[in-house]
């Protein structure tokens, strides 16, 4: 007979990334670096894009939405994670929980998703140049990033309906620092079939149509590479894409080791390290892999800091012509205070 007397659990607690007392202090300070860097970093490349109007290409409009969005992931887990460094009671309830998971799985598939786009716009770019406006249109960009968005949300809201169904019983501890599926599962007291069920069938109907177009134009890109002669050619269409790619490898490697591999176990130190990665890491080297390779947001830097130095130095020379003319006001009056005296 099945249990009727079943207690459901309100509140879930964080094991953290460590139980150690004499490390708590470390981490807080290495992750408030990183976190910190990566707001900055990401801050900094869309104020750029923005700002500066030779960067108002397509290329650079699906980087801002990568940047903006890496502002918002990394914000989802890791507020909350420094917090709990210096908390006794890391609990968060059940319903925070599930809002947490869902807006954190969603910017990971709006990621997924705009990292497909920009893999069709190298190819446009590459395979197509002199049709490459005509094709990327101002119209067509922003349905496609909107379409991204859209798709993200949506396929995080599927996942966090069928959480719905889920009960938790005890135990209450999730092995990590953040609410993320695979742990989810493993606290629940009901049957997560279905769930996986889900998973892995949103997974290949979402996940394989984003994988096919990040993945299919490189064929086409890298054969259109192969036919330039010059070698100077080649390198500079291959170095279009190599930041793009070295962000894709990225983050479908530490997206595989999370949701595709066999369960997690309750007390793997290899998942909390995977977690870090994806979570609080990967927003920091995305822009760090684009800024560094990328010529176009250097230029773009040193204009806007030219402008800050040329801005300093009309102040400080209206300041100067103030300061001038006071002088010069000043002394005016007391030559009227004397005249006014020897009447």
């Amino acid at each position: 007979m099945r249990s009727i007397n079943q207690t459901k659990v309100s509140e879930f607690v964080f094991a953290g990334l460590s139980n150690l007392t004499n490390v708590q202090l470390p981490l807080f300070l290495v992750f408030l670096l990183i976190y910190l860097a990566s707001m900055a970093g990401n801050l900094l490349i869309v104020l750029l894009i923005l700002s500066d109007h030779h960067l108002h290409t397509p290329m650079y409009l699906f980087l801002c939405n990568l940047a903006g969005l890496d502002v918002f992931y990394s914000s989802v887990t890791a507020p909350r994670m420094l917090a709990d460094f210096f908390s006794n009671t890391r609990t968060i309830s059940v319903p925070s929980c599930i809002t947490q998971f869902y807006f954190f799985f969603s910017f990971i598939c709006i990621e997924l998703f705009l990292l497909a786009v920009m893999s069709y716009d190298r190819y446009v770019a590459i395979c197509h140049p002199l049709h490459y406006v005509q094709i990327m249109h101002p119209k067509l960009c922003a349905q496609m990033v909107s379409a991204a968005w859209m798709a993200g949300f949506l396929t995080s809201l599927i996942h966090t309906l069928c959480i719905q169904r889920l009960n938790f019983c005890g135990p209450n501890v999730i092995n990590s620092f953040f609410c993320d599926l695979p742990q989810l599962f493993l606290l629940s007291c009901t049957d997560t079939f279905i769930n996986v069920l889900v998973m892995f069938l949103v997974g290949i109907i979402m996940g394989s149509g984003a994988l096919s177009i990040t993945f299919v134009p490189y064929i086409h890109i890298f054969r259109t590479i192969m036919e330039i002669q010059s070698r100077k050619g080649k390198l500079k269409a291959l170095s279009t894409c190599t930041s793009h790619l070295t962000v894709v490898f990225i983050f479908y490697g530490t997206l595989v080791s999370t949701y595709l591999r066999p369960s997690p176990t309750s007390s793997s130190s290899e998942d909390r390290l995977v977690s870090v990665v994806y979570t609080v890491v990967t927003p920091l080297i995305n822009p760090l892999i684009y800024s560094l390779r990328n010529k176009d947001l250097k230029e773009a830097l040193r204009r806007a800091l030219h402008n800050v130095g040329l801005a300093k130095k009309k102040v400080i020379v209206v300041i100067d012509d103030l300061a001038e003319t006071s002088e010069v006001d000043k002394i005016q009056i007391l030559q009227s205070q004397l005249s006014i005296r020897r009447q």
